[in-house]
């Protein structure tokens, strides 16, 4: 029977909320004035009420939430209680979710149950390891489990963001002074050059040159740019082209690097959690190539599984791929060998996570300079380009 968030009067006057149960909106109308209440706005709750678009958790949200319910259910508060406290914690908009699925866990349905049929922010992983948590008791400890990979993920995204903002600005400034330059500076200096009967050297040409193009060409050549920035955007909605630009990505030195081991880091989290929390290897394998952003990466991950299926052990499969670490290669068969192989996972992902952050430090250091270098020598190819005409002007007027 679906269930119905109302919003209502009583007969004094006041507002009132409450979940009720009805056949049809019409029937929860009906309820409500044979209680007594006028109802202001009904609202449906779980699965049909998603599908018409609720509201959505940010990932800090999910965060929070997640570490306050496994704190609530450590203290022995039972799940609704727990979900209907939380739910007064959140603001108007995400409140919604909770209310959804707090409807779907006193309909009977469990935690796991109730947020596949809210979608995201829910992914497999995490409805795996509350299913998991469900059948093995350990649903509070899970969820500490849990928070702290979400946490971790949440570290990981800040950072990379972090990293790319700052090249991204300087390279857009860099961009913006040099076509400014190209474009006003450029050809009122270039104008005093016309009126000279000597010929200009070769550097001047050049810039001379470069500057007309950009000036004539410069908003046909934005527009192409965005046609095709369009048209890239729309053929990556697609798999295969997703595919073969990731694979183009991990080919690349030192970015396709850093990319592998960012997944490998957030592989080995997710499968650690997996298998220490009681799911089986082969369902571990699976929820943890949702995790992979890389489809090349998870198309190896996902072929490794089927090998595992078949008998083969994982580390032997890995190898075959040739896709994934030697590091993490190593200590998954010596985790396999000495029956720790969740251990060794989590081993795994914290050194993967702490070359990542080598690794994109590494890469900020050598980007400043380097854009510095860029940038001067691009500074001094137009000064040059200016100075050798009025040099010459002067050694003809000395003469």
């Amino acid at each position: 029977m679906p269930t119905y968030l109302y919003h209502a009067l009583d007969p004094q006057g006041r507002r009132c909320r409450d979940l009720l149960q009805a056949d049809s909106e019409r029937h929860a109308r009906q309820l409500l004035r044979e209680r007594g209440l006028f109802a202001r706005r009904l609202e449906l709750q779980g699965q049909a009420r998603q599908a018409k678009g609720g509201a959505r958790l940010s990932h800090a949200q999910l965060c929070e939430l997640t570490r306050q319910l496994a704190t609530l259910l450590g203290a022995a508060i039972p799940l609704a209680e727990a979900l209907a406290t939380l739910e007064r914690q959140l603001d108007s908009a995400s409140r919604r979710v909770l209310v959804a699925i707090g409807a779907a866990v006193a309909e009977g349905h469990g935690l796991a149950e109730s947020l596949r049929r809210h979608g995201a922010p829910f992914d497999t992983l995490y409805c795996a390891l509350i299913e998991a948590g469900e059948r093995s008791g350990r649903l509070a400890p899970v969820l500490e489990r849990l928070a702290d990979y979400l946490e971790q993920v949440q570290r990981q995204r800040h950072k990379a963001r972090t990293a790319l903002i700052y090249p991204a600005v300087l390279m857009l400034v860099s961009v913006i002074v040099v076509v400014g330059l190209m474009t006003f500076v450029v050809p009122r200096l270039t104008e005093q050059f016309e009126h000279m009967n000597r010929s200009l050297p070769s550097v001047t040409q050049v810039l001379i040159g470069l500057s007309d193009a950009l000036v004539l060409a410069g908003p046909w050549l934005l527009g192409v740019l965005l046609l095709l920035a369009m048209g890239a955007r729309l053929l990556l909605r697609k798999p295969r082209w997703r595919y073969r630009r990731d694979l183009l990505l991990l080919a690349l030195p030192r970015l396709g690097e850093l990319l592998r081991v960012l997944d490998s880091a957030r592989l080995s989290r997710s499968l650690a959690i997996l298998c220490s929390s009681g799911v089986p290897l082969l369902d571990a394998l699976q929820v943890g190539a949702a995790t992979i952003g890389n489809l090349s990466i998870r198309g190896a991950l996902e072929r490794a599984r089927e090998q595992v299926k078949g008998g083969v052990s994982l580390h032997r499969a890995l190898v075959s791929e040739g896709q994934f670490p030697p590091m993490l290669i190593n200590m998954v068969a010596s985790g396999e060998a000495s029956g720790t192989l969740p251990d060794m996972l989590e081993r795994i992902a914290d050194n993967q996570e702490r070359a990542f952050s080598r690794q994109v430090d590494m890469a900020l250091a050598l980007f400043e300079p380097a854009m510095i270098l860029l940038m001067g020598a691009i500074v001094l190819f137009i000064v040059l380009a200016v100075l050798l005409p009025i040099m010459q002007l002067n050694q003809g007027l000395t003469l």
